[in-house]
């Protein structure tokens, strides 16, 4: 008796587990829900510095590139393309090259260019006009000397000096780096963000 209601368990469990599996597999488009037990300031992931807004923010953005999901700890070797297809590094160690994804449009319809990865970093180094009322993450980019475009596929990270942490650095969910297009004001991002649609 005591063997049959064992059996009887490990197959409820693993059939359980089958159904789990399944209903847990992503598919694109729907509605994001998520948990939260705060109320974030604002949607300006930008600027905002706590958990309790970058957690569900950093679900409506991509980045650049990012660390693997399927891997349990964040490394070097498990960082994945995102709206990149592919970068390199020059010899010297200073120059980050990215090669951008073809045919991402913004939410609100807008192509995604190289132009708008340099207007989200130039934002985040004080170089535009307009500027963020916070920017938690200025320290991260002391080394970004600037960053050039080459066509609307291509964008290339120029450092003072070698630093290889800073491909971690842009795969962080800390670092959407395509969160502002260069059409969008950060008063709009604020309060209705327009993330790319992959």
């Amino acid at each position: 008796m005591n063997a049959r209601r064992a059996f009887a368990t490990a197959a409820g469990l693993l059939l359980g587990m089958a159904f789990a599996t399944a209903a847990l597999a992503q598919k694109q488009g729907g509605v994001l829900r998520v948990q939260h037990r705060d109320s974030p300031a604002s949607m300006s992931i930008l600027e905002e510095g706590t958990i309790s807004a970058i957690m569900p923010m950093i679900g409506v953005f991509n980045n650049l590139v990012l660390f693997d999901q399927h891997v349990p700890q964040n490394r070097a070797e498990s960082i994945v393309p995102d709206l990149a297809t592919s970068w390199s590094w020059s010899e010297d160690g200073t120059e980050l090259t990215f090669m951008l994804r073809d045919g991402v449009k913004w939410h609100d319809g807008e192509p995604f260019t190289a132009a708008d990865i340099k207007c989200t970093n130039d934002l985040l180094m004080g170089k535009t006009k307009e500027k963020l009322r916070l920017n938690f993450r200025e320290a991260w980019f002391f080394n970004l000397g600037e960053v050039t475009t080459n066509g609307e596929t291509e964008v290339t990270f120029h450092l003072k000096r070698p630093q290889p942490a800073f491909l971690s650095l842009l795969a962080s969910g800390y670092s959407p780096t395509a969160a502002m297009s260069r059409h969008a004001t950060s008063a709009r991002i604020r309060s209705a963000p327009a993330p790319s649609n992959l």
